[in-house]
């Protein structure tokens, strides 16, 4: 089953058909929200606010364990997660979208791995590739199929949130070869590994990153809101046609 994790601007899925919401309960201890259960175009999947419903919890405080534990607890076995970033290569300008394949971690202090105090035997994942090849694969061949634009490829910078970050901040990044920024890349996509769900990102570019085009002076706020609606309308659309070709037997899960 396909879970979706929605980011900031994606709180819920109007193209989602309910059936119904269940709290969950977990190890780590309870996730962002209910588990919103319902289909798209005739199929199940399962809907998560990363922020809650009413966006409430930052990047630095959301219990990516408990998210992604409650989402594998109750079926899914893939994950798409929507993700707002900030531009920093110049093809990524607001409104674009990107799938990207690599990932920078400046993150700190966050609960990064499920092999903690359990009496399990410590597993050493593999993460030189970060996201899921298939499910990579599978939202560009929709992206394809809907004639939907977008990027194949790029370095998210996960930084640790929730203040912006300075352009000397995004210089380093840019020095490291991070293409775009963000706050919940990780450590979502490695405890989504520890658990073998198959995991990529949709990353959502709604400004220019600090120092960066008309960020030059300083991010607007104001304006990254009219660019979300727009953008989020994109992605609910890439996500209609990911369920379409998966219903089809056309994304080799």
């Amino acid at each position: 089953m396909l879970g979706i994790i929605g980011g900031t601007g994606l709180t819920q899925l109007a193209n989602l058909e309910i059936t119904h919401r269940q709290v969950a309960r977990t190890p780590y201890g309870e996730p962002s929200g209910a588990l919103t259960f319902g289909r798209i175009c005739g199929q199940d999947v399962i809907f998560l606010a990363r922020h809650g419903y009413g966006h409430t919890i930052p990047p630095h405080e959301v219990n990516y364990r408990a998210n992604l534990w409650a989402l594998k607890d109750h079926g899914v076995d893939r994950v798409v997660s929507v993700a707002t970033v900030g531009g920093i290569h110049p093809q990524l300008i607001p409104g674009t979208l990107v799938i990207p394949n690599q990932i920078i971690d400046y993150t700190h202090g966050r609960a990064a791995t499920y092999f903690v105090e359990n009496g399990k035997p410590v597993t050493h994942q593999d993460f030189t590739f970060p996201y899921c090849s298939a499910m990579r694969t599978a939202l560009l061949q929709a992206a394809a199929s809907a004639g939907i634009s977008l990027h194949d490829g790029g370095v998210y910078g996960v930084a640790q949130g929730p203040r912006l970050e300075t352009a000397a901040e995004i210089n380093r990044m840019e020095r490291d070869g991070a293409d775009m920024v963000g706050m919940t890349g990780m450590p979502e996509a490695y405890l989504a590994r520890e658990l073998a769900l198959c995991y990529a990102t949709v990353g959502a570019v709604v400004n220019y990153a600090a120092g960066r085009g008309l960020s030059a002076d300083g991010i607007q706020m104001e304006e990254i809101q009219p660019v979300l609606g727009e953008v989020m309308l994109q992605v609910r659309h890439l996500l209609e046609q990911l369920v379409t070709n998966d219903a089809a037997g056309l994304c080799g899960f």
